[in-house]
Protein backbone atom coordinates (compact mmCIF):
# COMPACT_ATOMS: atom_id res chain seq x y z
CA UNK A 1 0.00 0.00 0.00
CA UNK A 2 2.76 2.44 0.98
CA UNK A 3 6.50 2.17 0.51
CA UNK A 4 9.38 4.54 1.17
CA UNK A 5 12.94 3.99 0.05
CA UNK A 6 15.91 5.90 1.49
CA UNK A 7 13.92 9.03 2.30
CA UNK A 8 16.21 11.94 3.05
CA UNK A 9 15.16 15.44 4.04
CA UNK A 10 17.57 18.30 4.63
CA UNK A 11 16.81 21.98 5.20
CA UNK A 12 18.91 25.11 5.60
CA UNK A 13 19.52 26.64 9.00
CA UNK A 14 21.69 29.48 10.35
CA UNK A 15 24.18 26.83 11.49
CA UNK A 16 24.24 25.16 8.07
CA UNK A 17 22.40 22.18 6.53
CA UNK A 18 20.09 20.41 8.99
CA UNK A 19 19.12 16.77 8.37
CA UNK A 20 15.51 16.07 9.39
CA UNK A 21 15.22 12.55 7.93
CA UNK A 22 18.26 10.34 7.45
CA UNK A 23 17.64 7.70 4.74
CA UNK A 24 14.44 6.15 6.11
CA UNK A 25 12.85 3.10 4.43
CA UNK A 26 9.42 1.67 5.22
CA UNK A 27 6.89 -0.85 3.88
CA UNK A 28 3.23 -0.69 4.94
CA UNK A 29 0.62 -3.28 3.98
CA UNK A 30 -3.02 -2.59 3.19
CA UNK A 31 -5.16 -2.39 6.32
CA UNK A 32 -2.27 -2.10 8.77
CA UNK A 33 -2.40 0.22 11.76
CA UNK A 34 0.99 1.74 12.50
CA UNK A 35 2.09 4.20 15.17
CA UNK A 36 5.24 6.29 14.83
CA UNK A 37 6.48 7.61 18.16
CA UNK A 38 9.49 9.56 19.35
CA UNK A 39 10.55 12.80 21.01
CA UNK A 40 9.74 16.19 19.50
CA UNK A 41 12.05 16.94 16.61
CA UNK A 42 12.65 13.26 15.79
CA UNK A 43 11.27 13.71 12.26
CA UNK A 44 7.88 12.02 12.71
CA UNK A 45 5.67 14.73 11.22
CA UNK A 46 8.15 15.37 8.42
CA UNK A 47 8.02 11.67 7.52
CA UNK A 48 4.21 11.76 7.54
CA UNK A 49 4.18 14.75 5.20
CA UNK A 50 6.55 13.06 2.75
CA UNK A 51 4.60 9.79 2.76
CA UNK A 52 1.39 11.70 2.08
CA UNK A 53 2.90 13.76 -0.73
CA UNK A 54 2.42 17.05 1.13
CA UNK A 55 6.15 17.73 0.86
CA UNK A 56 8.97 16.52 -1.36
CA UNK A 57 12.15 14.83 -0.05
CA UNK A 58 15.71 15.92 -0.67
CA UNK A 59 16.31 12.34 -1.77
CA UNK A 60 14.61 8.95 -1.90
CA UNK A 61 11.27 7.72 -3.26
CA UNK A 62 7.72 7.07 -2.07
CA UNK A 63 5.08 4.82 -3.65
CA UNK A 64 1.37 4.93 -2.80
CA UNK A 65 -0.86 2.25 -4.33
CA UNK A 66 2.03 1.42 -6.68
CA UNK A 67 2.26 5.00 -7.94
CA UNK A 68 5.54 6.81 -7.29
CA UNK A 69 4.49 10.03 -5.56
CA UNK A 70 7.99 11.46 -5.75
CA UNK A 71 7.89 11.31 -9.57
CA UNK A 72 4.77 13.51 -9.75
CA UNK A 73 4.51 17.30 -9.91
CA UNK A 74 2.44 19.23 -7.36
CA UNK A 75 -0.80 18.86 -9.32
CA UNK A 76 -0.21 15.14 -9.77
CA UNK A 77 0.43 14.66 -6.05
CA UNK A 78 -2.73 16.62 -5.21
CA UNK A 79 -4.81 14.46 -7.54
CA UNK A 80 -3.39 11.26 -6.04
CA UNK A 81 -4.06 12.50 -2.50
CA UNK A 82 -7.64 13.45 -3.36
CA UNK A 83 -8.42 9.87 -4.38
CA UNK A 84 -6.33 7.89 -1.90
CA UNK A 85 -5.53 9.88 1.23
CA UNK A 86 -7.30 11.25 4.30
CA UNK A 87 -5.82 13.50 7.01
CA UNK A 88 -6.55 14.13 10.67
CA UNK A 89 -4.44 16.75 12.43
CA UNK A 90 -4.00 17.85 16.04
CA UNK A 91 -5.34 21.33 15.23
CA UNK A 92 -8.35 19.99 13.27
CA UNK A 93 -7.79 22.22 10.18
CA UNK A 94 -11.50 22.92 9.70
CA UNK A 95 -12.42 25.96 7.63
CA UNK A 96 -14.03 28.44 10.05
CA UNK A 97 -16.36 29.94 7.43
CA UNK A 98 -17.94 26.56 6.60
CA UNK A 99 -20.44 24.54 8.61
CA UNK A 100 -19.65 21.02 9.78
CA UNK A 101 -21.53 19.62 6.77
CA UNK A 102 -19.77 21.96 4.34
CA UNK A 103 -16.36 21.06 5.77
CA UNK A 104 -17.07 17.37 5.19
CA UNK A 105 -18.45 18.07 1.71
CA UNK A 106 -15.30 19.90 0.62
CA UNK A 107 -13.12 16.93 -0.46
CA UNK A 108 -16.10 15.44 -2.29
CA UNK A 109 -16.69 18.66 -4.19
CA UNK A 110 -13.01 18.87 -5.12
CA UNK A 111 -13.19 15.41 -6.69
CA UNK A 112 -16.48 16.09 -8.50
CA UNK A 113 -18.71 13.72 -6.52
CA UNK A 114 -22.41 13.96 -7.41
CA UNK A 115 -24.66 14.87 -4.45
CA UNK A 116 -21.83 15.48 -1.98
CA UNK A 117 -24.24 16.64 0.75
CA UNK A 118 -25.80 13.20 1.05
CA UNK A 119 -22.45 11.41 1.45
CA UNK A 120 -21.21 14.12 3.85
CA UNK A 121 -24.31 13.79 6.02
CA UNK A 122 -23.84 10.01 6.11
CA UNK A 123 -20.25 10.57 7.28
CA UNK A 124 -21.40 12.97 10.02
CA UNK A 125 -24.00 10.42 11.07
CA UNK A 126 -21.25 7.80 11.37
CA UNK A 127 -19.37 9.98 13.86
CA UNK A 128 -22.59 10.92 15.69
CA UNK A 129 -22.76 14.57 14.61
CA UNK A 130 -25.63 14.72 12.14
CA UNK A 131 -27.49 17.05 14.54
CA UNK A 132 -24.56 19.49 14.44
CA UNK A 133 -24.31 19.67 10.67
CA UNK A 134 -25.29 23.35 10.52
CA UNK A 135 -22.87 24.47 13.24
CA UNK A 136 -19.64 26.31 12.51
CA UNK A 137 -16.32 25.21 14.03
CA UNK A 138 -16.40 27.92 16.72
CA UNK A 139 -19.72 26.48 17.90
CA UNK A 140 -18.25 22.98 18.39
CA UNK A 141 -16.21 21.49 21.23
CA UNK A 142 -12.69 20.19 20.60
CA UNK A 143 -13.93 16.61 20.44
CA UNK A 144 -16.71 17.55 18.03
CA UNK A 145 -14.24 19.38 15.79
CA UNK A 146 -12.01 16.31 15.69
CA UNK A 147 -14.98 14.08 14.86
CA UNK A 148 -15.90 16.42 11.99
CA UNK A 149 -12.27 16.20 10.82
CA UNK A 150 -12.47 12.40 10.97
CA UNK A 151 -15.73 12.41 8.99
CA UNK A 152 -14.07 14.63 6.38
CA UNK A 153 -11.05 12.32 6.23
CA UNK A 154 -13.12 9.15 5.79
CA UNK A 155 -15.83 10.53 3.49
CA UNK A 156 -13.70 9.87 0.40
CA UNK A 157 -13.02 6.30 1.60
CA UNK A 158 -9.24 6.77 1.49
CA UNK A 159 -6.79 3.95 1.01
CA UNK A 160 -4.59 5.50 3.71
CA UNK A 161 -5.46 7.73 6.65
CA UNK A 162 -2.65 9.85 8.12
CA UNK A 163 -3.23 11.15 11.64
CA UNK A 164 -0.75 13.56 13.23
CA UNK A 165 -1.28 13.73 17.02
CA UNK A 166 -5.07 13.30 16.59
CA UNK A 167 -5.71 13.45 20.36
CA UNK A 168 -3.13 16.11 21.20
CA UNK A 169 -5.66 18.89 21.86
CA UNK A 170 -8.26 16.73 23.61
CA UNK A 171 -8.83 15.72 27.21
CA UNK A 172 -8.30 12.05 28.08
CA UNK A 173 -11.95 10.96 27.90
CA UNK A 174 -12.62 12.75 24.62
CA UNK A 175 -9.32 11.47 23.25
CA UNK A 176 -10.32 7.89 24.03
CA UNK A 177 -13.62 8.36 22.20
CA UNK A 178 -11.80 9.74 19.15
CA UNK A 179 -9.32 6.83 19.26
CA UNK A 180 -12.16 4.31 19.39
CA UNK A 181 -13.80 6.01 16.43
CA UNK A 182 -10.59 5.99 14.37
CA UNK A 183 -10.05 2.28 14.91
CA UNK A 184 -13.71 1.42 14.31
CA UNK A 185 -13.67 3.24 10.98
CA UNK A 186 -10.32 1.64 10.13
CA UNK A 187 -11.79 -1.79 10.82
CA UNK A 188 -15.05 -1.18 8.96
CA UNK A 189 -13.53 0.53 5.91
CA UNK A 190 -10.28 -1.46 5.73
CA UNK A 191 -8.32 1.78 5.57
CA UNK A 192 -4.60 1.70 6.32
CA UNK A 193 -3.99 3.88 9.39
CA UNK A 194 -0.67 5.64 10.03
CA UNK A 195 -0.44 7.62 13.26
CA UNK A 196 2.11 10.01 14.74
CA UNK A 197 1.49 10.22 18.46
CA UNK A 198 2.91 10.74 21.94
CA UNK A 199 -0.09 8.86 23.38
CA UNK A 200 1.19 5.49 24.62
CA UNK A 201 -2.31 4.00 24.93
CA UNK A 202 -3.10 4.99 21.34
CA UNK A 203 0.21 3.65 20.01
CA UNK A 204 -0.23 0.33 21.83
CA UNK A 205 -3.45 -0.36 19.94
CA UNK A 206 -1.68 -0.38 16.58
CA UNK A 207 -0.45 -3.56 14.94
CA UNK A 208 3.04 -2.09 14.58
CA UNK A 209 4.94 0.44 16.66
CA UNK A 210 7.94 2.29 15.21
CA UNK A 211 10.30 4.52 17.16
CA UNK A 212 12.11 7.49 15.62
CA UNK A 213 15.08 9.43 16.91
CA UNK A 214 17.19 12.01 15.07
CA UNK A 215 15.52 11.23 11.74
CA UNK A 216 15.97 7.46 11.88
CA UNK A 217 14.08 4.40 13.05
CA UNK A 218 15.63 3.06 16.24
CA UNK A 219 15.13 0.16 18.64
CA UNK A 220 12.32 0.39 21.15
CA UNK A 221 13.38 1.70 24.57
CA UNK A 222 14.82 -1.16 26.60
CA UNK A 223 15.42 -3.32 23.53
CA UNK A 224 18.80 -4.45 22.23
CA UNK A 225 17.40 -5.09 18.76
CA UNK A 226 17.47 -2.54 15.92
CA UNK A 227 14.24 -0.93 14.81
CA UNK A 228 12.38 -2.91 12.16
CA UNK A 229 10.14 -0.77 9.97
CA UNK A 230 9.53 -3.57 7.48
Amino acid sequence: MLRAENLFKQVSSPEGPLTILDHVSLDILSGETIAIVGVSGAGKSTLLGLLAGLDVPSGGKVWLNEVEITALDEDGRAALRAKNVGFVFQSFHLLPSLTALENVMLPLELTGVVQPARAALDALRTVGLQQRRGHYPHQLSGGEKQRVAIARAFVVRPAVLFADEPTGNLDQLTGERVINLLFALNRDAGTTLLLVTHDVSLASRCTRLLYMDAGRFVAAPGSNHPGNPQ
